[in-house]
């Protein structure tokens, strides 16, 4: 099993993960996904997301932060959240994580921190 799909299935153990995606934000490509959130294109969404996080990282960076002090960004809807995740080790430039959880659920802090282990296992 590669270690994308690992990472995903492991994503998929949090509690209140309905989806999850691995994406490379340069070329816009999810690299892989699980689960099927009700109503949601997943591919699509992890594809689109790349926009979130191009956006935010440009914008951190016009105002002096790093890149590598980003930890997540967190898209808070009616009935979900949606967490994503830039991979900060240099050999995972361009990547990130991307979670839909069930809003009640989730605990977004549990679910932070699973994603720095996940992110050490790519």
């Amino acid at each position: 099993m590669s270690a994308i799909q690992s990472a995903l299935r492991r994503a998929m153990s949090v509690d209140g993960v309905l989806g999850a995606a691995i994406v490379d934000y340069i070329s816009r490509m999810p690299l892989g996904t699980i689960g099927n959130p009700a109503g949601l294109d997943l591919e699509e969404a992890a594809q689109r997301d790349t926009d979130v996080v191009r956006v935010n990282l440009s914008a951190l960076a016009q105002l002096g932060y790093e890149p590598r002090r980003v930890e997540d960004f967190l898209i808070t809807l009616d009935t979900e959240y949606h967490l994503l995740r830039p991979l900060a080790r240099r050999a995972h430039d361009g990547l990130f994580i991307y979670l839909v959880l069930d809003r009640d659920l989730a605990d977004l802090d549990t679910a932070r921190k699973e994603l720095v282990r996940i992110e050490e296992l790519l």
